[in-house]
């Protein structure tokens, strides 16, 4: 796959992430202790085929589900099931929209109110270092620059980065190069040039960062059990600045 988009394909690109971003905001409202993940599954596939699009997670790499949905542990691709959430918990969604020939990808950690004061600040962090890094992007610059603007963040804070996830490129497929990676150093790396379009995703935990695959075999949960958030957009790069399509 191309690195550099075309502005057409940057334009079809933006309808998949207007679709995806009016959606997630619509899932945020109905995310409440007793809901199932199921339900939030079967609720985000209706609402991504009634705009005539269609879920880009779906049947991906034997994933079965439209909406991956992580709770606590749960690190990414969490699979939707009866589990009904609760009071305490804090919760990711990730989703992605196929439309036209084009796919968009977005991620937000929801907390389910009252939470402890560490997973609140966690989130907080989590969703500050994305911007940091979104800051970091700029024509010319390198893919380092976000990572270590990501990182430098989130170990600040004294929260940990899982490094064995990361963002990517996307366009016709969900995942593209480049691998957008959650901790570099600046000056290093692939240049960043207009054009590129790629999903920068920030993973942090409580405690170490360290993941492993669950037993579902499709969820990655944290090895110590600590909790984790998640946040993603995807960016479009211009000659002047970056933008957020979601």
């Amino acid at each position: 796959m191309s690195l550099i988009k075309t502005s057409s394909e940057i334009i079809k690109i933006k309808k998949s992430a207007r679709i995806l971003s009016g959606i997630m905001k619509e899932l945020r409202m109905l995310v409440r202790p007793g809901i199932s993940t199921e339900e939030l599954n079967q609720i985000a596939e209706e609402m991504i085929r009634s705009k005539g699009a269609q879920p880009s997670f779906k049947n991906y790499r034997d994933f079965p589900a439209a909406l991956c949905v992580s709770i606590n542990e749960t690190v990414v691709h969490g699979l939707p099931d009866d589990k009904k959430i609760k009071q305490g918990d804090i919760v990711s969604l990730d989703l992605g929209v196929f439309y036209k020939g084009f796919h968009a990808d977005m991620a937000i950690t929801i907390p389910i109110d009252p939470i402890d004061d560490s997973s609140r600040r966690l989130i907080c962090i989590t969703e500050e270092a994305l911007m940091k890094g979104i800051e970091a992007v700029r024509a010319g610059g390198y893919l380092g620059d976000v990572g270590y603007a990501i990182s430098h963040y989130i170990w600040g804070a004294g929260f940990d980065v899982v490094r064995e996830l990361c963002g990517h490129g996307i366009g016709k497929s969900i995942h593209e190069d480049p691998d957008i990676l959650n901790f570099g150093k600046k000056g290093e790396g692939l240049m960043i040039r207009p054009g590129m379009v790629f999903c920068i995703e920030p993973i942090a935990t409580i405690g170490r960062g360290k993941v492993r695959l669950s037993d579902d075999k499709l969820s990655y949960v944290t090895e110590d059990g600590s909790r984790s958030a998640h946040f993603e957009h995807t960016v479009a790069v211009t000659d002047m600045r970056v933008e957020i399509l979601t």
